[in-house]
């Protein structure tokens, strides 16, 4: 029997963070916090690329482009999206994060899902940095993972004994 899990390792590993600047005070400590965990977990800064888009609405759309260039091991998506009083909470965050889901699948290539959907500002900040951690740190740390589980899955047979597996 043969079990696999990733390690948090980013060494020779390229990187893209995408995040929204809407809520942006939320969202930038988000892209922080991705940067911080990719970086400690050795991946060089010169093989991260971060990309601002408008809003969550728009992270599909920039994640479909940046798969398509065939330059990233993993992305980190990252954003907040914060109940109003009106049903675009529901909609952005519904379909942002189905598109998100669909791109992993059809690309293949993790992505670390850092899209706060929150019922208010409080709860943002907690995510963000405060009482309940960074959860961009933690989509990086889940992207960078599934990028080596990826890499561990794939070379499974390559060579007797050499299975990747821990």
């Amino acid at each position: 029997m043969a079990e696999f899990t990733g390690e948090p390792n980013g060494t020779g590993r390229r990187f893209a963070v995408v995040g929204s600047r809407f809520n942006e005070e939320i969202t930038s400590k988000l892209v922080e916090g991705a940067l911080e965990c990719l970086v400690k977990h050795k991946t060089s800064l010169d093989d991260i690329d971060v990309v601002w888009v408008p809003g969550a609405w728009e992270l599909p759309a920039a994640v479909e482009r940046l798969l398509a260039s065939d330059r990233y091991d993993g992305i980190v998506a990252v954003g907040a999206v914060i109940r109003g009083d009106t049903p675009h909470f529901d909609y952005v965050a519904g379909e942002a994060s189905r598109g998100l889901s669909e791109l992993q699948r059809e690309f293949n290539v993790p992505i670390g899902f850092g899209l706060l959907t929150t019922d208010n500002d409080a709860q943002a900040e907690a995510r963000s940095g405060g009482a309940h951690g960074n959860k961009g740190w933690d989509a990086a740390l889940a992207a960078l993972e599934m990028v080596d589980l990826f890499a561990r899955l794939d070379h499974a047979h390559d060579e007797p004994g050499d299975d990747g597996a821990s």
